[in-house]
């Protein structure tokens, strides 16, 4: 399956600060061909319509998504509207164009999965939302069990390895710490390669 397409993606880590924090995760169906049951951030493919006029990104993460382009990579405006989209569909939760993002992650699915993805992961907080946070009755049923998960309680779930090392970064963040470089699994060459980009 080596010869399987990378398509672009992008998730969001929308995080409701106080405590220790919550992040806002779903169950994938049993069924699904990538990552079945596994609980993730809401998040998928970049499609073909997806632009936004308003980035809502600071300089430096516009820069460190300019850095490694594959030949598929979209542009950051198809990466934020993607989380919008992606967000509202799955969620029912609207993000506004102006709420601020931040890049903070990236992974690329290693060769022998049936999908593979150059993904994006994007931190938000839920104060930007418009609406009720805990309202997901129009949300698509792509993800199942959607709710706000404390940082402790994500250690009992079913999660992919990278959201795992997602959520290790998220932990760091919230507790102050810097982040020096965005980090990125590099599964795009025939060794894999971790980095940081800076």
């Amino acid at each position: 399956m080596s010869d399987v397409p990378i398509t672009p993606a992008a998730s969001v880590v929308l995080v409701r600060r106080g405590g220790a924090g919550r992040v806002l995760m779903g169950q994938r169906g049993a069924g699904a061909v990538f990552m079945p049951s596994k609980y993730v951030f809401p998040g998928g493919r970049v499609d073909s319509g997806d632009h936004s006029d308003v980035l809502g990104l600071a300089h430096d993460c516009q820069a460190r998504l300019g850095q490694h382009l594959l030949p598929t990579s979209p542009p950051p405006t198809a990466l934020v509207a993607c989380v919008r989209r992606e967000l509202r569909e799955e969620t029912s939760l609207t993000l506004p164009a102006t709420a601020p993002l931040r890049f903070i992650f990236r992974a690329i699915t290693p060769p022998g999965s049936p999908r593979r993805f150059d993904a994006r992961f994007f931190l938000a907080d839920a104060d930007h939302i418009d609406g009720a946070l805990d309202d997901f009755s129009g949300a698509e049923d792509e993800l199942s069990h959607l709710h706000w998960v404390s940082l402790d309680e994500t250690r009992t779930l079913d999660l992919p390895f990278i959201t795992e090392i997602v959520l290790a970064e998220l932990r760091a963040l919230l507790a102050g710490h810097d982040q020096h470089g965005v980090p990125f699994f590099d599964n795009s060459g025939p060794v894999p390669t971790f980095r940081r980009i800076t």
